[in-house]
């Protein structure tokens, strides 16, 4: 009863006012971050503190979930329609995303986006809920040997991200890893590969790479090509492609929940992010669709796991941040600051004293999610359109946009030229039928696996790999290696029958 009460009395305070006025008033703002390439959740945060002061502590979280909740689902827009990712973890949208798009499909993708955003969020909020009973021995189970081989387990997906070449796959994906190890060596303090120069010391931003590899890159090769983005015309744009796209995701209904699920769990894990939960989803989605072909080239699968997954993973995030202010992501460590200047102190308390604050935070993400999407969706058959314009009306908004979100992000005039030089790799990644995937998926585990190895070696020697639950999580990362190669067997086995 103690529970029903503060569910409903969350309910209560996230929709009492002024903090349903203030979720309200943030949602726009997070959605118009989401889409500017650069500024991200984190500034976003940063932004919206200091507004903070002086509020209840229900007020104060509405007003910043509510804009955090959806800066994803706002990235995903130009991640979709110029391939140029809002965020970090829309970089996985592209993949998929942009091919409908030149195919003529904007308005399914954007209708697929959103909707599994939505779903996703949602799901991440009900997660929430449904575990914090069980926390605890869920969050401290985890330690350096497990966040190794989850690492792991993504570098593997790479193999089913490189289209039809699994060796032009692996090379892409081991320069991203060389790449994550440019800067500061976390245990020894020594500088690698910044051949003296002073941008490279602090390591290489990972908004700063993506925005080059995948904007910068379609600039070039639209100024190149010219024409349009889309290079056929889509016969039902106005409206249908877009509830397609919504179609889709109910049509496709468990690999959403699935993907939610994932994204709560990695969310869950301190360190991983939303970019290992939207990649690895990615790499979940490849591994069980029966059309493995049409990745890489179009998929609404793809951008439904993807978008599911960086949505969810707010919810459990939120979850190590409450329980023992160890935030699960980098948005959820400014967060934190929160926590103090609205007077609340994670721990213990939140789930005796502050239970209905902590289901007040839940009612507010299903709010949040569900509201942006009621937003864009009206919207999304008239943002589509902007596909069919012609690319020399494009490349320069894109360019700017794509730029700036590259300087905001560090506010360092190097990072321009790193762009620049990103830009011209994935060019010349496209050209010659590379997949930019692998690359973004090696440069976000190889910080995340090297840090892990490092301590787990310190802790138990090579005896980490026979950690419970760090076998288990190998036994999958194995089987997920392996998989393919029986599938591929049984079906030549097959035709061979024939």
């Amino acid at each position: 009863m103690e529970v029903w009460d503060a569910i409903w009395a969350g309910l209560g305070g996230a929709v009492s006012w002024p903090a349903f006025g203030l979720m309200l008033m943030a949602i726009p703002i997070g959605l118009v971050i989401g889409i500017i390439p650069g500024m991200g959740g984190n500034m976003g945060l940063a932004l919206l503190i200091p507004f903070t002061f002086g509020m209840d502590p229900i007020s104060g979280f509405a007003l910043l979930l509510g804009m955090h909740a959806v800066v994803h689902t706002g990235g995903s827009i130009p991640a979709i329609l110029f391939d140029t990712p809002g965020t970090g973890p829309n970089a996985a949208t592209c993949i998929e995303g942009f091919p409908m798009a030149q195919k003529g499909e904007a308005g399914r993708a954007l209708g697929a986006a959103l909707t599994s955003s939505m779903l996703g969020g949602v799901l991440g909020a009900v997660f929430m809920a449904l575990v914090i009973p069980v926390v605890r021995p869920m969050v401290l189970s985890f330690g350096p040997p497990e966040f190794f081989m989850l690492a792991m387990m993504g570098v593997a997906f790479i193999s089913l991200m490189s289209g039809n070449s699994i060796l032009k796959g692996l090379m892409a994906g081991g320069m991203g890893l060389v790449i994550s190890f440019v800067g500061m060596d976390p245990q020894t303090g020594v500088v690698r590969f910044s051949f003296g120069i002073l941008e490279l010391m602090d390591g290489i931003n990972i908004v700063t790479i993506v925005v080059g590899l995948f904007a910068v890159a379609e600039v070039i090769d639209m100024g190149i090509k010219g024409g349009a983005i889309a290079h056929s015309k889509s016969p039902n744009l106005k409206g249908s492609g877009v509830m397609q796209g919504v179609k889709d995701c109910f049509l496709n209904w468990w690999l959403v929940m699935r993907c939610s699920v994932i994204g709560n769990i990695i969310g869950i894990i301190p360190g991983l992010g939303g970019d290992a939960a939207a990649f690895i989803c990615y790499g979940h989605a490849l591994q069980t669709t029966k059309r493995r072909d049409e990745y890489g080239k179009g998929c609404v699968e793809g951008v439904l796991a993807t978008d599911a997954a960086h949505n969810s993973k707010e919810g459990g995030a939120l979850i190590p941040t409450l329980a023992f202010g160890v935030p699960g992501s980098s948005g959820m460590a400014i967060l934190l600051g929160a926590f103090m200047i609205l007077g609340v102190s994670p721990g213990k308390e939140m789930f005796t004293e502050h239970l209905d604050l902590v289901f007040s935070m839940v009612w507010v993400l299903v709010f949040a999610n569900i509201i942006a999407v009621a937003i864009c969706l009206p919207l999304a058959g008239t943002m589509a359109k902007i596909t069919f314009l012609r690319t020399s009306v494009m490349i320069p908004f894109i360019l700017v946009c794509g730029i700036l979100g590259s300087y905001l992000t560090t506010s360092r005039i190097g990072d321009i030229l790193i762009t620049v030089l990103f830009g011209v790799i994935g060019y010349g990644m496209k050209k010659f039928d590379y997949a930019r995937g692998p690359l973004i998926l090696g440069i976000v585990l190889g910080k995340i696996a090297e840090n892990a190895l490092h301590v787990s070696l310190n802790l138990y020697g090579m005896k980490f790999i026979f950690e419970p639950i760090a076998f288990v999580i190998l036994l999958i990362t194995l089987a997920t290696v392996f998989f393919p190669v029986y599938q591929s067997y049984a079906r030549k086995k097959k035709e061979a029958r024939k």
